[in-house]
């Protein structure tokens, strides 16, 4: 009997997958760049500062990941955001916009040859971000918006998607569909919390190895999850202190990955700043981080051989 959309074929031994019409249409793991994430792969770190503030501040901090990255051994992706299309105010800060973004964004690549995302919100930036990023992130927002996921599936790149506040975990099988029949073949979901109340998110880790069961690896967004949208009248607030916390407890639950937002000083930053970890404390956590999956990864060999 063919299976449903989303569901793997059981069998013993046999790694999850996502299937439509029987067929397996996505790579597990997913392949990113030079990176591999999912069962039985090192620990993906997607981090950057929240906006492009500047060219100078983009490339230092990209330069500090990049050999912070070399020195542990770690899968890193850089990040950065060109356009903050849902800033609480309309005086907020949203960034360099796309054409000036995206020059920023390759002169990372180029320069440090780290694998790069960012964020899209319309359908026609999938095109142009796709030139430059080796995976195209959709905001929690948005990861519903159809027209939106199938351009960004057509691109050929792999596509991140964060889920979002309101939705169920089980509910991100549609998602992965849209992208499935646009022609991704390398799908991340991201858990980033859920509305607990007006201004505050709360992470269910149950969430994590609920969105695996579909078959696609699991980023864990450690920074948006601290965040108290609008806690700060007209910008959100967040709880940094709470990060490495969230981290590690999500990597300990099987997280493929880990997103974290980081910036020199985040108390100057022009967006997120109550949420992102200081640029000089994250060497510390990663090694935290990436301990942790080495011992999940150990049982995984177990359980599979």
């Amino acid at each position: 009997m063919p299976c449903a959309a989303g569901q793997a074929p059981a069998g013993p031994g046999r790694k999850p997958g996502f299937f439509v019409g029987g067929v397996e249409v996505l790579r597990l793991p997913a392949e990113i760049g030079p990176y591999r994430c999912g069962p039985g792969q090192p620990l993906l770190i997607i981090a950057g500062p929240c906006v492009i503030e500047s060219e100078e501040l983009t490339l230092q901090t990209a330069d500090f990941l990049r050999r912070t990255g070399e020195e542990q051994g770690l899968q890193v992706i850089f990040k950065a955001s060109f356009d903050k299309a849902n800033r609480t105010s309309l005086r907020s800060y949203r960034g360099p916009g796309l054409e000036q973004g995206l020059r920023i964004l390759a002169e990372v690549r180029n320069t440090h040859r780290l694998p790069i995302t960012t964020d899209i919100h319309l359908p026609d930036q999938a095109l142009p971000a796709a030139e430059v990023c080796d995976l195209l992130q959709i905001p929690a927002f948005l990861c519903r918006q159809t027209d939106l996921l199938v351009a960004a599936g057509s691109t050929g790149r792999p596509v991140h998607v964060k889920k979002g506040q309101f939705l169920a975990p089980a509910d991100m099988r549609h998602v992965i569909t849209k992208l499935a029949e646009a022609g991704c073949r390398d799908v991340l979901l991201g858990e980033r919390g859920t509305f607990f109340g007006y201004g505050r998110l709360v992470n269910d880790m149950r969430s994590i190895p609920l969105m695996q069961s579909l078959g696609v690896p699991v980023i864990f967004d450690a920074t948006h999850s601290v965040q108290e949208p609008g806690g700060q009248g007209e910008r959100s607030g967040g709880d940094r202190r709470m990060v490495p916390t969230l981290a590690r407890a999500a990597v300990a639950a099987g997280a493929d990955g880990v997103f974290l937002e980081t910036h020199p000083d985040p108390d100057s930053a022009l967006s997120d700043g109550p949420n992102m970890v200081p640029l000089k404390d994250l060497p510390k956590l990663l090694r935290q981080l990436a301990s942790i999956r080495t011992l999940f990864l150990r049982d995984f060999a177990e359980d599979s051989a």
